[in-house]
């Protein structure tokens, strides 16, 4: 068995969901939690919720049984990243990110830094994964900005380089999951994966996506969904609709003898 596998086999299927709170006022998003909360794994909070309600929103979700999942992407220089990690532990967080581009240092100090500041303070230490290429992002995308070639190697460089700063997984499309599993057979490595449509829903503005069965049984760890629960007339059939495809699923993909693992 794969260690993708063997660690799916361990994961409800309701917690294999990362609800998006992609919404503009805290109304909204207090409503989907009321509404799905005990339904689903966790709730994403991004950089649009986040700059409209704060951190002291993202506490009350936390001290309302919520697992939050932090997506705001920190992206600076080592002591910045690392110091704004460190408050992101403190809010309660269950997850958050980083952008692997960021680099080794950036990376292995903010790890580093949140296990220290969470040991001092006896605080729950976050899951801290790093963000690859994003889904909006394809091939021309990354030529404007320097990278050439196909998407695929840049995210195994940069989830390799995860790997050996200490990260707990990365965030890739659903396209990579396989060769990511390839190159680092962990089943502590974490595959968290956006870009999830059920095939009834349009793409938007993702590029990379996949249904949610296909994307667990590739060997993600979790599946992040916003608008086709969100925007749903009946946010809880979606949700109860998505786990009644995906239960039982669990990776069929295993590492080649030769592969270059971690």
């Amino acid at each position: 068995m794969s260690p993708a596998a063997a660690l799916n086999q361990t994961t409800e299927s309701k917690d294999r969901i990362i609800v998006a709170l992609d919404v503009a006022t805290t109304g909204e998003a207090v409503s989907i939690v009321d509404e799905l909360k005990g339904s689903v794994g966790a709730f994403k909070v991004g950089l649009q919720l986040f700059t409209a309600a704060g951190p002291d929103f993202v506490r009350k979700l936390v001290d309302s049984g919520a697992r939050v999942f932090l997506d705001l992407k920190f992206h600076d220089i080592p002591n910045t990243v690392a110091k704004a990690s460190v408050e992101a532990a403190r809010l309660g967080i269950w997850m958050f990110n980083v952008h692997a581009v960021g680099g080794r240092e950036m990376m292995t100090r903010t790890v580093e830094e949140v296990a220290e500041a969470c040991e001092r303070e006896r605080l729950e230490t976050p899951k801290i994964i790093a963000v690859t290429v994003l889904t909006s992002s394809d091939n021309a995308t990354l030529a404007e900005t320097g990278v050439t070639g196909e998407s695929e190697p840049q995210v195994l460089r940069l989830a390799a380089l995860t790997a050996e700063c200490g990260l707990d997984g990365i965030v890739a499309s659903p396209l990579e999951i396989e060769p990511v599993r390839a190159r680092i057979a962990s089943n502590k490595f974490l595959v968290v994966t956006p870009g999830i449509r059920p095939a009834s829903a349009t793409k938007d503005d993702q590029k990379r996506v996949m249904t949610p069965v296909e994307a667990l049984s590739a060997g993600a760890d979790h599946v992040v969904i916003g608008r086709p629960i969100t925007g749903a007339a009946n946010r809880l059939q979606a949700v109860e609709d998505i786990i009644t495809g995906i239960g039982g699923v669990t990776s069929e993909f295993s590492p080649p003898p030769d592969s270059n693992v971690l």
